[in-house]
C-alpha cells in the first residue's frame, strides 16, 4: 500500500514547485516590460492598499474570534497608534503594524 508513497510525494513536491516557480518566472519576464512609475503599476499599488484598508476595517469593526472580546474603543485606539507610528516613521509599514499589534497586546493585558 505504501510502496509508491515516496515516489508520489516526490511528484507532488515537483509539481507544486513547478506551479509556484512558473508564476514567478512569468512575473520576472513581464517585469521588464512595465514602467515602474506608469499608471498600471500605480493602479496595482492602489488596489493593494485598498484591500489592506478593507481587511483592517473589517477586523476593527466586525472582528471574529478572540478579537471580538476586546472593546471597539480599544481596537480604534490601536489603529490610531499604528497610523501615527506609520506616518511618524516616514510610512514604514512594518513599524506601523508592530506598533498596532504591540499596543493591542499591551492594552489587552491592562484591560
Amino acid at each position: 500500500m505504501f510502496e509508491d508513497a515516496p515516489a508520489t510525494l516526490l511528484i507532488m513536491i515537483v509539481v507544486g514547485a513547478a506551479a509556484s516557480y512558473m508564476w514567478r518566472a512569468f512575473g520576472v519576464v513581464l517585469s521588464g516590460r512595465f514602467d515602474p512609475d506608469g499608471p498600471a503599476i500605480r493602479w496595482v499599488g492602489c488596489v493593494a492598499y485598498g484591500i489592506l484598508a478593507a481587511l483592517i476595517a473589517r477586523m476593527v469593526l466586525l472582528p471574529v474570534g478572540s478579537l471580538a472580546s476586546t472593546p471597539t474603543a480599544m481596537r480604534l485606539v490601536c489603529v490610531a497608534v499604528a497610523l501615527a507610528v506609520f506616518y511618524l516613521t516616514r510610512r514604514n509599514l512594518l513599524l506601523g503594524v508592530v506598533a498596532g499589534g504591540g499596543s493591542l497586546t499591551l492594552l489587552s493585558f491592562l484591560y
